[in-house]
């Protein structure tokens, strides 16, 4: 795992010293060895830079930036089946010097050319690729959006890297704040690709490759993969056990893929079902005992008792560590650094514990994200069915006043502390048919920011999103599918994944995805909905594989996810970040909220009256975020 750099200047020559700063600064990335050129191309220069974890290929033979044939490479990830595609390279005359994955990369370019090469690569990444013959420099992310990349233009100057604070190093970077970008961040959480918190600063999205013309500054991005592309008109499964046979196949395949390193790898092992897949599979195919990691709390949700009651069953080398809350609460003051713009996802800090506890032991972890967005495993998947079979008993007349209804409990009293009203807007939002339709904002609907908020708390106006922020619901898929393909396209990629790495990277731990490979992806969307969620289970055709393997009795337990207490901690000794960081005077010099509006809120949040109890930690990350980075506004 790696961190990347690119800048391209069509004016001046890229400045070697600022190239080197920005690559330090992704040192946490990878601090094994870092590396930078630069190529003077048509008229412009262009400079990538690297900073190394070494994982594969551990000799300097693997060093970065890599060259071959015309073309030079940065990249960040692996590419897991990399010896069938050097085996195939090799019968077509190709000459290897390295062990590297990278090295097939750019040898499989050459080959094929660049989105027959993506087509071949089973893996995670982000790279950027210098062709001097083509005279073109091409930006990709793999097809899921695992590994991050941003890009900033402006006038003759592009800038490219791995996190944003890696692009902040360079002179011709502007951090002019993004206002839409600030509403979708307090509206979901997380700032949705393609967009991020400063103007002319994107994220390529995930199954997307960028082409820039050296000739003529002029790019184009375009879609090579997505997973709603996968999802037949009819089912193409006979049967569910012939369905669940190749699923195993499948599962048994990615995960044995991502045991392929030179150093030790690792499995973080949470007591559900996704990761009670990923180790039953690793341990029961390896003759040694693979090393699992948990983390538990006092307070919050904790399976550390189920997730060591896995590990003894499979005999795994199990660490587990219980941590306090005062270093779960260390971890806060680092998020705004290691996150880089607002993200206000608070599980982000076991995430960070736990990344700290498995690098004492190895270099590589696997960990189980995914699932849920493969086989339906949230339980809004289950209330959507349900509430779409309740919604076709009622006559048409009455869902207009049914939609009605809905939308004026939204946009009025949201604010209203009624556990009652709470429950008839779930009701009512779930019988809205248009509301459902509009797939692009259930992934988030128990957390969506009220209108009745979001009216109040900004002192600019932003009529709507840019384009690109929603997800298009004129579809011919069904309400399960959307939901699904939404998750993958805007919760998974843009909190999960990032939530992930920036995790495990800020410790220098490569993590590893295995049911984040695109083939399972692919598979998962040719399932029928019922091998997915039936009437008493969840994740059904997952949970019946991992049935293989442990006892039901084990497995078979309420989901709890992976989650911190927060809320009690800022009523509690954290109250003082909400009377640094939220003050009147810091709200006041940044100018971007409503003062008076924001003090209230955190009013009734400490005298129990506040209604909508996410916006408090966003309010709180987001502050945070500006008293480091100071954007101007």
């Amino acid at each position: 795992m790696c961190g990347i750099v690119g800048i391209i200047d069509f004016k001046i020559a890229c400045d070697e010293s600022v190239l080197a700063s920005m690559v330090r600064e992704l040192d946490h990335r990878g601090p094994d060895s870092h590396g930078h050129s630069i190529q003077n191309v048509s008229s412009c220069s262009v400079g990538l830079g690297h900073s190394r974890l070494a994982i594969i290929d551990l000799s300097p033979m693997g060093h970065q930036p890599m060259t071959f044939d015309g073309s030079h490479i940065v990249f960040n990830g692996e590419i897991y089946n990399y010896r069938v595609i050097k085996k195939e390279l090799q019968s077509l005359g190709h000459k290897f010097i390295s062990q590297s994955d990278t090295e097939v990369i750019l040898h499989a370019y050459r080959e094929w050319g660049l989105e027959k090469m993506i087509s071949k690569l089973i893996g995670m990444f982000s790279f950027i690729l210098l062709d001097v013959k083509e005279h073109t420099v091409y930006l990709v992310r793999d097809r899921l959006g695992v590994k991050p990349l941003y890009y900033f233009k402006e006038n003759h100057t592009w800038l490219i890297s791995s996190e944003l604070k890696s692009l902040v190093k360079h002179p011709s970077f502007t951090r002019k704040i993004d206002y839409a970008s600030i509403k979708y961040y307090f509206s979901h959480g997380f700032i949705s690709s393609p967009y991020s918190i400063y103007q002319n600063c994107r994220k390529l999205k995930a199954g997307h490759y960028l082409s820039l013309d050296l000739r003529t500054n002029s790019y184009q991005e375009r879609l090579y993969w997505s997973v709603e592309s996968h999802i037949p008109r009819t089912s193409i499964w006979k049967t569910y056990g012939e369905a669940k046979e190749r699923l195993k196949s499948l599962l048994i395949s990615a995960v044995n893929y991502r045991m392929i390193a030179d150093v030790p790898v690792g499995v973080m092992l949470s007591g559900g079902f996704d990761s009670a897949a990923v180790i039953s599979i690793l341990q029961s195919n390896s003759s040694e005992n693979i090393d699992t990691f948990t983390i538990g709390f006092r307070q919050g949700n904790d399976e550390s008792q189920s997730a060591k009651a896995i590990a003894q069953y499979l005999g795994t080398n199990h660490h587990e560590y219980h941590c306090t809350e005062k270093e779960a609460k260390s971890i806060i003051p680092s998020l705004p650094y290691f996150y880089d713009e607002p993200f206000a996802d608070s599980s982000c800090i076991p995430t960070m514990l736990v990344s700290r506890i498995a690098r004492q032991h190895v270099k590589v972890a696997m960990s189980a994200d995914g699932g849920d967005e493969l086989f339906g495993g949230y339980n809004r998947y289950r209330r959507l069915l349900k509430m779409n079979s309740l919604l076709n008993r009622f006559p048409n007349p009455i869902k207009g006043p049914i939609a009605d209804a809905n939308k004026w409990l939204l946009n009025n009293a949201y604010d209203t502390n009624s556990t009652r009203l709470d429950k008839l807007r779930k009701v009512f939002r779930s019988l809205d048919r248009s509301t459902t339709r509009q797939i692009s904002n259930l992934y988030s609907s128990m957390n969506e920011l009220p209108t009745s908020i979001d009216r109040h708390l900004y002192n600019f106006h932003i009529q709507s999103y840019p384009d690109g922020y929603n997800y298009n619901a004129e579809t011919t898929l069904d309400d399960l599918s959307m939901l699904l393909v939404t998750d993958t396209n805007e919760y998974l990629q843009n909190d999960i994944l990032t939530k992930v790495d920036r995790a495990t990277m800020s410790v220098s731990l490569e993590g590893r995805e295995p049911l984040l490979d695109h083939r399972l992806f692919e598979f998962a969307a040719t399932l029928n909905s019922e091998f997915k969620i039936n009437s008493d289970k969840s994740k059904r055709i997952l949970k019946d594989i991992v049935y293989d393997y442990l006892p039901k009795e084990m497995m078979d337990r309420p989901k709890t996810g992976f989650s911190v207490p927060i809320n009690s901690w800022l009523r509690g000794d954290l109250g003082y970040l909400l009377d640094e960081f939220c003050s009147e005077e810091k709200l006041e010099k940044t100018g971007l909220l409503n003062t008076p509006y924001v003090t209230l809120q955190i009013s009734k949040f400490r005298s129990g009256k506040l209604h909508f109890l996410p916006i408090i930690w966003r309010l709180l990350m987001f502050q945070m975020w500006v008293d480091l980075w100071k954007p101007s506004v």
